[in-house]
């Protein structure tokens, strides 16, 4: 254990990331093998409509509510052991999956499926920009958002598979044990500290949450962005089902749309990561992508055909690849390095809320007004978050001189 823990301070920026790729997309691939299959799986219990409702609630109030301060906890007590703790939850949670009988069971399961979540995601995003050079964080969340976006297409499809071939519980152990597999390799390949190749000191002290850094307008810029795009990110996942369906698509033709989305999401996200370290501004990149993503939204709205969905939905996956790769890089360069942890851990938080609101409100709106309109107001409220985020980033000036080199890939 001596010599691997040597040898993981000697490991190269490429490996490092092939490392923290590999764990992120092992890890959404284990934890979302049971997405779709819970809400059958409920509904086998007895579990209403409201009921299964009100699991995945619970799954996405704990990620967003404990985002924020397990990723304060990151930057105190380190990264290693909150993505190591919150993968065992994850497994836990799946071995718990197997032994439930009853809605309420799964209720406070998926609260605890959250917490671990909410320890894996900003954590890791934070344990990237650790090690990346300023020069290499837009290439850095290219990999690392394509590896997710790779594991979150990935689980469902194999978990489905599994569970009509062999049943809710085997599901539920083949998943557990997977990810509890996936402990053990973390424990073993991923360095406690990482940061010698960032090109940035290393802060031992912990850090202060005080209301300096929540002063910090460029990181509120970001945030106040990720929640109101994330707004729009939620309208389409949680109403295209509906749209298409009135539109009298099957619903294979739905899983094609949003597979679809998935793949030019993820794909896309590597070019615009390599972009976004060329550019001069990163701001001004993510500006233009949110502007797009927000007219893809409005045109997706009044889409009526499979064809017209199918390209809306690759305008959705590239647009948001545009957007959020920049996004992700910005965060990790506006924020303190000691306080990165927080950061990410807001940026996961407004990602998680962003999706509950939409959810919560924008049903009743389509009630009054229809899809199209609905949509269309959704766009014009990304537009004008995007608005607030230009004005309060266009003077941020973070990037290193263009003479200075980070480590090859």
């Amino acid at each position: 254990m001596t010599l691997l823990r040597i040898r993981s301070t000697a490991l190269s920026y490429g490996a490092l990331l092939a490392i923290c790729c590999s764990i992120a997309f092992a890890s959404y691939v284990g934890s979302y093998m049971r997405i779709p299959v819970v809400p059958l799986f409920a509904t086998s219990l007895g579990a209403s409509t409201f009921e299964v409702g009100l699991i995945n609630a619970a799954f996405l109030l704990m990620s967003g509510a404990l985002s924020f301060p397990l990723g304060i906890l990151s930057d105190r007590w380190g990264r290693k052991l909150l993505i190591v703790s919150g993968l065992a939850v994850s497994a836990g949670t799946s071995f718990l999956l197997y032994f439930s009988a009853t809605p309420g069971q799964l209720i406070v399961i998926y609260l605890l499926f959250g917490s671990g979540l909410a320890a894996i995601g900003p954590t890791l995003m934070s344990y990237v920009a650790d090690f990346s050079p300023v020069t290499h964080l837009g290439r850095s969340y290219g990999w690392y958002t394509t590896a997710i976006y790779t594991g979150m297409s990935l689980g469902p499809a194999l978990g489905g598979f599994v569970a009509q071939w062999l049943g809710f519980g085997s599901l539920f152990l083949i998943a557990g044990l997977f990810v509890f597999l996936l402990v053990w390799a973390t424990v073993l390949f991923l360095p406690g500290q990482a940061a010698h190749l960032s090109q940035r000191p290393s802060h031992r002290q912990p850090p202060k949450f005080n209301r300096a850094l929540l002063k910090n307008r460029h990181l509120l810029g970001c945030w106040l962005l990720t929640l109101g795009s994330c707004f729009g990110q939620g309208m389409f996942v949680t109403f295209s089902p509906l749209l298409a369906h009135d539109q009298g698509l099957s619903i294979g033709q739905i899983g094609l749309i949003f597979t679809a989305q998935a793949v030019f999401n993820a794909l896309s996200r590597l070019p615009f990561g390599r972009l976004s370290d060329r550019v001069k501004s990163r701001a001004r990149l993510a500006f233009l992508g949110f502007i797009l993503f927000s007219i893809s939204l409005a045109v997706f709205g009044f889409c009526r055909t499979l064809g017209q969905f199918l390209l809306a939905a690759v305008a959705l996956g590239v647009t948001m690849g545009l957007a959020f790769t920049p996004l992700g890089a910005l965060i990790a360069e506006v924020a303190p390095p000691e306080a990165r942890g927080l950061a990410m851990g807001g940026y996961n938080a407004s990602i998680y809320l962003g999706m509950m609101l939409s959810s919560a409100f924008m049903g009743g709106a389509i009630g009054v007004m229809g899809y199209g309109l609905s949509f269309a107001l959704t766009a014009a409220l990304v537009l004008l978050v995007t608005w607030f985020f230009y004005r309060l980033l266009r003077d941020f000036s973070g990037r290193p001189e263009s003479g200075e080199e980070g480590p090859g890939t």
